[in-house]
C-alpha cells in the first residue's frame, strides 16, 4: 500500500549508496577500545592524565553506538539473513543493545567519580572496562563474520537472495 513512499532499494539492498552502519561502529570500536587502553596505561603509569581522555572516548563511544544502533537496525532489517547468518545477526543485535548498556552505564559511572576524584580511578571501573574489551571483540568477531562469511548486503548475495536461491 505504501510502498510508493518508500525509496527504491539498490543492489546492495538498501535505500542509500552503502552500509552505513559499519562506518559508524567503527568509531564506537576505536573510542571505546582506546578508552580501556588509556585507564590501564594511566593507572600503570601513574598518569591519571590519561583518564581524562579516555572519559571523552567514553562520551564519544557512547553517542556513536546509539548512530550505529539505529543503522544497524534497519539495515538488519533490509539484509534478508539465511541459514545460520540469522542466528548471528540476532545474537550481534542482542550484544549490540547491550554493549550500548555498558557503555551508557561506564560514562555515567566515569562522570560520577570525575566530579569526586579526576585523579583516580576505582578497580571496579576497570573490570567494566575489561567487560567493554571482551563485548567489542565479540562484535567484532561477529559482525566480521556477518560480513565476510555470509555477505550480507553484498551484491552477489543480494542477486542470489532475489533470485530465490538463499533462503
Amino acid at each position: 500500500m505504501l510502498d510508493h513512499l518508500l525509496p527504491p532499494l539498490n543492489d546492495h539492498n538498501l535505500p542509500w549508496m552503502d552500509t552505513i552502519h559499519p562506518i559508524v561502529v567503527h568509531f564506537v570500536i576505536a573510542m571505546a577500545l582506546i578508552s580501556v587502553v588509556f585507564d590501564l596505561v594511566g593507572v600503570l603509569m601513574r598518569k591519571p592524565n590519561l583518564f581524562e581522555v579516555s572519559f571523552w572516548n567514553l562520551i564519544v563511544a557512547t553517542v556513536a553506538i546509539f548512530v550505529a544502533i539505529i543503522f544497524g537496525q534497519v539495515e538488519a532489517g533490509l539484509a534478508a539473513p539465511y541459514g545460520a547468518s540469522r542466528d548471528i545477526l540476532n545474537l550481534h543485535s542482542t550484544i549490540g543493545w547491550s554493549l550500548a548498556g555498558v557503555l551508557g552505564l561506564l560514562t555515567g559511572w566515569r562522570y560520577v567519580v570525575r566530579q569526586g576524584d579526576p585523579l583516580s580511578l576505582p578497580r571496579g571501573v576497570l573490570a567494566l572496562d575489561g567487560v567493554l574489551a571482551l563485548l567489542v571483540v565479540t562484535q567484532v568477531t561477529l559482525g566480521n563474520k556477518l560480513i565476510w562469511i555470509y555477505g550480507l548486503h553484498t551484491v552477489k548475495v543480494v542477486e542470489a537472495m532475489r533470485a530465490g536461491v538463499l533462503s
